[in-house]
């Protein structure tokens, strides 16, 4: 079927994954207005009137003012290359070529294209582990400062990355975390990619900006009413001349000479809504029903993973004995789209505007699916034997456009990645270009393999010395 018949289908009766938005129910309303309009209108150049992200006068430079103060953001900029784009330009805003910088291990594989592109040096620091879903879980500040102190005895670092929520909505400690970094004069970028509504409810945590992070990136359509790429830069605290030059240049090298002005619209739309009394509101029943939501499915006993987000539903499947990418594909064929399968546990979206159906339609999807698939608990996950920190023996560079070979899985020990290696959802890098492959971490793999077959490659590409 060709993309436009797709595009025009009818929703499934419920569509639990982003855009947060919920297929336009949860839209924000000015944006909405604006669709209504003939199709095409919006679709403008940078005119004088109108003028883009980098520009000092002109309608998107007062909507980022706006929006910053809004916020209580130093600056805000838009963008139209997602979150992802935001995150690269953020990160050569910081760092210079040859830079070490500190990142989580669940980075987002657009940090792992930024330290590519501005020929950083990525260092990566291990997180805790959750057996019983298979998950990372968000650092702690005891773990973060030993993993500090040992990346920082190994060199200067030019900053540090930290990731808040995380895919299923779990926060740590993110102020205490923040401290840590910058007690060593080092700046925060926070992927706040999921995040753009914390700290707007009692019910959730702050925001990074509160938590003193000096550069914060959200998505628009991921936790807000925005559509798909729209995102915003914001600068958390005071920065010099020298700073707000470097962050600009970034995005010049890495947005596009010819911004949508709709997905502009869509940043700013998205966040005044969000942030104002409409929006609080929406976001409040939201919560509600969330809640409410999770009450039933906890009194059906169905396990839920315990999370600071209540928009974020993760089953976890493996207690039910059912891997999660399975669980995905017969729910699917029954009209509930989750947002992300892994083996361990299945994860929902509910959004910004729930579909009424969910507080009835879910729980009898879940109780169907346990009766079809269930059977006893499976066996707990085993974390996967990573360092505390690890840097490339091999620049990154070197090591992802070197020439490659395929090796198998029981003949790569001690060769070096030659591209990042994610044994299933939702792709947190075992490997990354230049590691070495040690005895540990191969048996490791070829042990998921054979737990999840299908998950996992018979070979490994490796660099070809």
């Amino acid at each position: 079927m060709a993309l436009l018949e797709r595009l025009g289908e009818a929703p499934p009766p419920l569509p639990l994954h982003l855009p947060a938005h919920g297929r336009g129910r949860a839209l924000a309303p000015a944006l909405r207005r604006l669709l209504r309009q003939a199709p095409g209108r919006w679709d403008l150049p940078e005119l004088p009137e109108i003028g883009g992200p980098l520009e000092a006068e002109g309608a998107v430079a007062e909507a980022q003012a706006a929006a910053a103060a809004l916020l209580g953001a130093q600056r805000c900029w838009f963008g139209v290359n997602g979150a992802s784009g935001l995150l690269q330009a953020a990160l050569l805003a910081l760092a210079q070529p040859g830079d070490r910088v500190l990142l989580p291990r669940n980075l987002h594989r657009s940090l792992l294209h930024g330290c590519l592109l501005g020929q950083l040096r990525p260092v990566l620091f291990d997180l805790p582990f959750d057996p019983a879903t298979g998950l990372w879980l968000p650092p702690t500040p005891e773990a973060l400062e030993r993993e500090l102190t040992a990346a920082l005895a190994a060199g200067p670092l030019a900053a540090v990355v930290l990731v808040s929520p995380s895919y299923q909505g779990l926060v740590g400690d993110l102020q205490a975390l923040v401290a840590v970094v910058q007690r060593r004069g080092l700046p925060v970028l926070l992927d706040e990619a999921h995040g753009a509504h914390l700290g707007l409810d009692p019910r959730l945590p702050p925001a990074g900006l509160a938590c003193g992070a000096d550069l914060v990136v959200q998505s628009l359509q991921k936790a807000a009413g925005g559509l798909a790429q729209s995102a915003v830069l914001l600068l958390g605290q005071p920065a010099s001349s020298e700073r707000l030059v470097a962050i600009e240049r970034a995005l010049l090298w890495l947005q596009t000479s010819s911004p949508s002005a709709l997905l502009l619209a869509s940043s700013s739309a998205a966040l005044l809504h969000l942030h104002g009394p409409a929006g609080r509101r929406q976001l409040r029943i939201a919560l509600d029903r969330a809640c409410t939501l999770r009450l039933r499915l906890e009194a059906a006993g169905l396990p839920l993973l315990p999370s600071q987000d209540p928009l974020r539903l993760c089953l976890r499947t493996a207690e039910l004995g059912i891997n999660g990418l399975e669980a995905d594909r017969w729910l699917m064929a029954r009209g509930v789209i989750a947002e992300l399968p892994e083996p361990g546990c299945l994860t929902f979206c509910l959004g910004l505007a729930p579909p009424r159906r969910l507080g009835w339609l879910l729980p009898r999807r879940l109780q169907q699916l346990r009766n079809a698939l269930g059977g006893p608990a499976l066996p707990a996950f085993s974390a996967p034997p990573l360092p505390a920190v690890a840097e490339p023996e091999l620049p990154l560079g070197r090591a992802w456009r070197a020439p490659s070979r395929a090796v198998p899985l029981g003949e790569a020990v001690g060769e070096l990645a030659a591209e990042p290696l994610c044994p299933y959802p939702p792709g947190i890098p075992l490997l990354i270009p230049g590691e070495r492959i040690d005895a540990a971490r191969a048996a490791w793999l070829q042990q998921q393999q054979r737990l999840w077959p299908g998950q996992i490659a018979d070979t490994v590409r490796v660099v070809a010395e």
